[in-house]
């Protein structure tokens, strides 16, 4: 007797009903709550990633409108009992009434006029024939054309379900016709319990770390997660030990975290000789070094976000080494250097996949970062030319036989040098002076008006509750009349001017008073203090029905200056 062929995990735990899939609960509460009052739309559109689920809730959908119930008397329901015909014939994909058609093989006009003409029928078994058209974007435009009608008034009996990963492709005339619905990428904890449930069921022993690797491989989609699991316990077969994280990188080429990080110090460090040997091992161990520097580019942005929001460090698909290591080095490591590895980086893994030997471009970026990490920042050069001194043009980074020399002192405690100019004929023409960098936040707004960019100097006046400000980096939070892209305007005009970047972010924490309502404070602060006066409470008094209209501030001459309580002598008696 032949045995039974086996069933991948991918399908073998595709979800049967609503209550079943994950991640999707805005979708899957809106569709129960429509299905249970009867309002259900003739037409669905589906988008999101690979593998989150699109064709299985198509699959759910024709199920919930078909069921009949154990009975055989049941209406629709959004709990399909799953034992009677029409259930049953819907999961082994025999149904008549429920069509499934791939978009992306079958993409002409023809095509879709089979599909019109079969919705004049009745269904032959079923409630509803339900089409489900699968990578819809792949329609032509003739096929869409030749769709609109039918799909804007359909015979009641007939629903359709659209599921497309390009709904951008997909034209607006469609799209109105259709109740659309996002699916949202799979959050990697809900993954993670998901992947130990089925592991529990398949009685397979797996280390968390090994599931965290899966969940953050798979990018939030399910399947892709359940296709790495069935590989990963494939690889490990006949072993009785347990599947640990170890084996998934050595599965699917990844670098150890701890390494990663060892890595990354080594650079910011300026030490490329340890940087090459430790990717060489790296490479050796199986690590792809494309994958490695991905790896660099994730553990900078990481960095970047801890750096500013430290709570990020508590995310539970953190392991405690990689929050201890990343907070301390969050910690030592500034927004510039920063944000100039993470630039590095994204060019650096573009070069490596169109290189011909990746391996080989992936040395050479981390060559560039390691002497980058030397490189003074943009404020640091600016303010060492307004200080008078020019900084050294060529610093050497550090090497396995000395210590670094350069503008900056490394971290192992290379001290900075810097060379003074020779001065300048006379007669030679003078360099251009460097732009000056705001140290406060009301140098920024003197910056804007004195460039003449009144509308953005109004808002940062009147709409923005300052939160922090550094040189490099600015945080707000945004009053109610604030435009939406305020902080990447004011980002890009302030990198433009000073020639350095800034980070400007959006808070959420209250922040200072904008400067509009600390100047309507300090204005109200003097007109009561104006009015307080003895002499204008005597001039008050003396002339009924007066007011003090306005309080200006005035410079006065010391050889003119009297005191306000004294009252100026014209001459006559």
């Amino acid at each position: 007797m032949a045995e039974a062929a086996y069933r991948v995990l991918a399908r073998k735990y595709r979800p049967k009903t609503f209550s079943e899939l994950i991640g999707q609960e805005a979708l899957v509460r809106t569709l129960t709550n429509a299905i249970n009052a009867g309002r259900i739309a003739h037409a669905f559109m589906l988008t999101g990633v690979r593998g989150v689920g699109k064709t299985t809730t198509a699959r759910i959908i024709a199920r919930a409108l078909n069921c009949t119930g154990p009975d055989g008397q049941g209406g629709p329901t959004a709990t399909p009992c799953g034992v009677c015909p029409n259930c049953i014939a819907i999961a082994e994909d025999r149904h008549v009434d429920v069509l499934e058609m791939d978009a992306a093989s079958r993409t002409g006009v023809e095509d879709v006029r089979d599909i019109i003409d079969g919705v004049l029928y009745r269904p032959a078994t079923g409630r509803y024939k339900v089409y489900i058209i699968d990578e819809v974007h792949m329609l032509s435009r003739q096929a869409f054309n030749a769709l609109l009608k039918t799909l804007e008034e359909p015979p009641p009996h007939v629903k359709f379900v659209f599921a497309t990963t390009e709904i951008r492709r997909v034209p607006v005339t469609v799209l109105s016709r259709c109740q659309r619905f996002d699916l949202r990428r799979v959050p990697a904890d809900i993954l993670v319990e998901h992947l130990k449930n089925i592991a529990g069921q398949e009685k397979v022993q797996v280390t968390d770390g090994a599931l965290r690797l899966i969940a953050r491989a798979a990018d939030g989609s399910v399947r892709d997660a359940l296709s790495l699991f069935d590989q990963a316990i494939a690889h490990r077969a006949g072993d009785s030990g347990t599947l640990a994280e170890e084996h998934i990188r050595a599965m699917i080429g990844l670098a150890d975290s701890s390494r990663v990080f060892d890595l990354f110090d080594g650079l910011m460090r300026g030490k490329p000789q340890d940087a090459l040997t430790l990717l060489a091992d790296m490479y050796d161990s199986g690590a792809d070094p494309v994958l490695v520097l991905t790896d660099l580019l994730e553990l900078s942005h990481w960095l970047t976000r801890v750096k500013l929001a430290p709570e990020s460090a508590n995310d539970p698909a953190v392991s405690e080494t990689e929050r201890t290591r990343g907070k301390a080095m969050a910690g030592a490591l500034s927004i510039p250097v920063l944000t100039r590895a993470w630039q590095l980086l994204l060019k650096g893994i573009g070069e490596a996949r169109s290189a011909p030997n990746a391996m080989q471009a992936a040395e050479m970026v981390l060559v560039r970062l390691a002497f980058a990490a030397e490189l003074p920042t943009p404020a640091e050069l600016i303010a060492s030319a307004n200080g008078g001194t020019a900084v050294a043009a060529s610093p050497a980074p550090a090497t396995s036989g000395g210590r670094a020399s350069g503008p900056r002192a490394s971290s192992d405690g290379a001290t900075a040098r810097a060379l003074r100019p020779d001065p300048a004929p006379l007669g030679a023409p003078q360099a251009s002076a460097a732009p000056a960098v705001p140290q406060s936040f009301t140098d920024v707004i003197a910056l804007f008006e004195e460039k003449r960019e009144a509308l953005l100097r109004t808002h940062l006046v009147n709409d923005v509750h300052l939160v922090r400000f550094e040189v490099g980096a600015i945080e707000f939070r945004p009053a109610q009349h604030a435009p939406p892209h305020l902080a990447n305007r004011v980002s890009e005009k302030l990198r433009e001017w000073t020639g350095m970047p800034w980070f400007v972010s959006v808070s959420s924490e209250p922040g200072e008073p904008t400067l509009g309502q600390q100047r309507e404070r300090a204005a109200a602060d003097r007109r009561s203090a104006a009015l307080s006066h003895p002499l204008v409470q005597a001039a008050l008094e003396t002339f009924p029905g007066a007011e003090v209209a306005a309080v200006r501030e005035r410079a006065i001459e010391p050889e003119t200056q009297q005191p306000l309580d004294e009252p100026p002598d014209d001459g006559d008696d």
